[in-house]
């Protein structure tokens, strides 16, 4: 076991449950019903990125009227209902890889973009809850994903300094924010295979959880 490491950080959507694969295929649809063309590669860009920067995406893309809350109210309910038909299912490995870090003592918090609550209740729902020691979010933060505060937060309530965690990332904007926080990122592959305008910041890629393993 690699002694410098104290702590596992993990994103939640598209690391630890399956469910990244709703909100993709979502955006679109509820862009389009309020008269957006939304493409599946700007559905992939805003993974986990914090809310005041996807309302200025949106504004980017689809004018300065555009009412992102609206369409994002939209789409949580399309998402609500998904989750419902299809449930709510742990990525690879990570019952396996949670209970390997409880067991050696190393700490394991949850860094999101989704609110504490929800974060719990799916966790809760799963089965996964008493495996973390904190549930740490962006939602309420001044910034959120790619901004590094939701990763300093995380470390802070550990007690830990960033360069003795591991961050665990599927998306661009959390491997950036994990990085600038000064964790080594892990990155574990979820809706896309590469992520070349991030791999400058990838301490190391693991195919599923389980791998993580191997470098502890």
């Amino acid at each position: 076991m690699n002694p410098t490491i104290k702590a596992v950080l993990f994103d939640l959507d598209g690391t630890i449950l399956d469910t990244e694969k709703f909100y993709r295929k979502n955006w679109p649809i509820a862009a389009k019903q309020f008269g957006y063309a939304m493409t599946d590669e700007q559905a992939l860009a805003i993974r986990s990125l914090g809310r005041p920067f996807v309302v200025e995406r949106f504004r980017e893309w689809f004018g300065e009227d555009c009412d992102y809350w609206a369409i994002r109210k939209y789409r949580s309910e399309l998402v609500k209902k998904d989750m419902e038909e299809e449930g709510i299912h742990p990525k690879k490995g990570a019952r396996e890889l949670l209970e390997y870090l409880q067991k050696k003592g190393i700490l394991r918090a949850v860094a999101t973009a989704t609110d504490v609550p929800r974060a719990t209740k799916f966790l809760d729902g799963v089965g996964l809850l008493p495996y973390f020691d904190r549930i740490c979010s962006a939602a309420d933060a001044p910034q959120g994903k790619p901004d590094p505060y939701v990763y300093l937060e995380a470390c802070r309530q550990l007690g830990l300094p960033p360069e003795e965690c591991l961050a665990v990332e599927d998306a661009p904007n959390g491997i950036r924010s994990a990085a600038a926080a000064g964790c080594r990122v892990i990155f574990v592959p979820d809706q896309t295979g590469e992520e070349p305008e991030v791999a400058d910041l990838i301490y190391a890629k693991v195919s599923d959880l389980t791998g993580i393993m191997e470098l502890l």
